[in-house]
């Protein structure tokens, strides 16, 4: 009867711990993110750089996220372009944003965790290395 008793706590317990949210884990899946970045155009709503929000320099831009990689940024006539990737280290999901030029959107540039993705929003958070501070970054789609 005890056998039978820790067989069933044992299995209960692998069942609980394979049902578990991913959103507790913090893992996104990168195919969606991936899928969802490509999908229509964003915004920024947020960009906060080591506790100063920034997010004003990014006012009225428009960026895509296209196939093969290449990002843009669009606001008026005038078009900044990048590279995007999305990828897993260390079981996290990263949005890898890489822009050459100029300095504010060279600001963007990081390997970003994804922290929530919706259909309409994309968060990301990134934390320093030198000083630990966290910086973060919200896309969310127009």
């Amino acid at each position: 009867m005890k056998k039978l008793f820790y067989l069933i706590a044992i299995g209960s317990f692998l069942l609980l711990a394979s049902c578990e949210d991913d959103s507790t884990n913090n893992i996104v899946n990168s195919n969606d993110v991936v899928e969802t970045a490509q999908t229509g155009s964003w915004s920024i709503s947020y960009y906060n750089d080591s506790g100063d929000d920034e997010t004003y320099h990014y006012v009225g831009y428009s960026f895509s996220f296209a196939d093969g990689g290449v990002l843009s940024a669009q606001k008026g006539d005038q078009t900044i372009t990048g590279t995007w990737s999305v990828g897993n280290d260390d079981s996290t999901t990263k949005f890898i944003i890489n822009f050459s030029a100029p300095e504010i959107f060279e600001e963007l540039s990081d390997d970003w965790h994804v922290v929530e993705r919706t259909e309409s929003i994309i968060k990301l958070e990134d934390v320093s290395g030198g000083d630990g501070s966290v910086d973060y970054l919200t896309f969310v789609r127009n």
